[in-house]
């Protein structure tokens, strides 16, 4: 069977660009297995647009903002499911300079875009904010799962559920067989599952293991608190609390120091007791060593292509770059070059 892309990876980049690409009438496959590490499935789903403990804009932030909200909208649209909440984000002051510091950042034009509400006093007697806080808006969370089923089921029968195997991929002239395709490009978009592939591996990933857990605390108000930690409050009435980033030990499972590392947190932020903790979820990121993701065609292979390295900012970063990446393959337009990963070699 002909096809323009074997796209290998159905997590949160392939199912974007996979999206992308059948919108302008492209014939496509995607192959995923259905177990496996799944850092898209177990990823918080935050979108926060002034980040980390300076609070400054996330990178490229005036880019990527505009296309979150209208994107996850349509394919909303598209699957018929509901995983898109926007919510405010309400950041704790620790100190009074911290808060005269951004009373003087809400007149930036860069940070106004994203500055709700600058509070002077304490907003609920169940948190630690005695100085106030920011709220940030054009924030919010994605419910990722629900989202990869909704378009499990868009793609139907061009969703091939199974594991990749690529030593049954055959070069013939400038297409690729694989089983019963014929692919004019692939696309891969399989996470950490690039390290272990022929084109790929010399790629400088970073993993990184991130723990969150779901719990119950009896306080529940209308914004998601980020301090340390976030608390993000879900529908069924529990809370996600996390996350953690470890660059060593990377198995799998989850671990009691993490636990407790986000417990102590929260703790740091929320005075009402924890009375369970419902879930413990782990992944390991697809992070990068620059931190900034990997797009692009091979230098040799024809027609063989990444979409990957989207970290923990896969929520953000994949509506923009997805656009990017489909001009890129269907109008040759060129890639930024702080993401191609020519970066890390010199095209010929």
């Amino acid at each position: 069977m002909e096809i323009d892309f074997l796209i290998i990876g159905q997590g949160l980049a392939g199912s974007a660009l996979g999206y992308r690409l059948i919108q302008e009438g492209k014939k496509v496959i995607l192959i995923d297995q259905p177990e496996g590490n799944k850092s898209s499935r177990v990823a918080a789903g935050l979108f926060n647009p002034v980040t980390g403990r300076k609070m400054v804009k996330t990178w490229k932030g005036e880019l990527l903002f505009p296309e979150i909200i209208p994107f996850y909208q349509e394919l909303e649209q598209v699957t018929g499911k509901k995983f898109l909440t926007l919510q405010t984000i309400y950041r704790p002051f620790l100190s009074i300079e911290e808060q005269n510091e951004w009373m003087g950042h809400s007149s930036d034009p860069e940070i106004q875009p994203f500055l709700n509400k600058i509070e002077v006093e304490s907003q609920h007697a169940s948190l630690k904010d005695s100085f106030g806080g920011v709220l940030l808006q054009n924030s919010g969370w994605l419910d990722i799962p629900t989202l990869l089923d909704g378009m499990a089921t868009f793609f139907g029968d061009r969703l091939v559920q199974e594991e990749f195997q690529e030593k049954e991929l055959v070069q013939e002239g400038e297409a690729w067989q694989y089983k019963q395709w014929r692919a004019k490009a692939l696309i891969y978009c399989n996470g950490l599952g690039a390290m272990r592939s022929r084109f790929f591996s010399f790629l400088p990933f970073a993993p990184v293991k991130g723990e969150i857990l779901e719990l119950k605390q009896d306080f529940n108000p209308p914004f998601i608190v980020n301090r340390g930690v976030f608390r993000v409050p879900l529908p069924n009435g529990n809370l996600r609390v996390g996350s953690t980033y470890t660059w060593h030990d990377l198995e799998e499972g989850p671990t009691a120091t993490a636990q407790k590392e986000l417990l102590d947190k929260l703790t740091e932020v929320v005075r009402v007791p924890v009375e369970e903790v419902v879930a413990h979820r782990v992944g390991i990121r697809p992070a990068t060593k620059d931190r900034k993701p990997f797009l692009g065609k091979h230098p040799e292979a024809p027609h063989v292509y990444v979409f990957n390295g989207f970290g923990a900012k896969g929520v953000s970063l994949v509506p923009y770059f997805s656009a990017q990446m489909r001009d890129f393959l269907l109008e040759n337009k060129p890639l930024a070059v702080e993401v191609s990963i020519s970066r890390y070699f010199n095209y010929i």
